[in-house]
């Protein structure tokens, strides 16, 4: 009975410290940051939103300048 006592306690803790990893690793933080941090969440949002108003920016410029291309010829 105290085998599966010890058993017992030691899949609980290595579950635990699993979820916690997979969590962390999930969202490419490093394997010791809180999961439960809602602001790496918040952070990750703000470089999306960059990124892609970047990506729209450079798009737009690309098609001016063909557009402009295409009025000159």
């Amino acid at each position: 009975m105290k085998q599966l006592k010890v058993i017992l306690l030691s899949l609980g803790a290595g579950m635990a410290l699993g979820m916690w990893f997979g969590v962390n690793i999930g969202r490419e933080e490093p394997f010791y940051s809180n999961p439960f941090d809602p602001s790496s969440l918040n952070q990750k949002l703000k470089k999306a939103t960059g990124e892609t108003l970047e990506k729209s920016g450079h798009a737009l410029e690309k098609t001016g300048q063909s557009l402009q291309d295409k009025l000159n010829k």
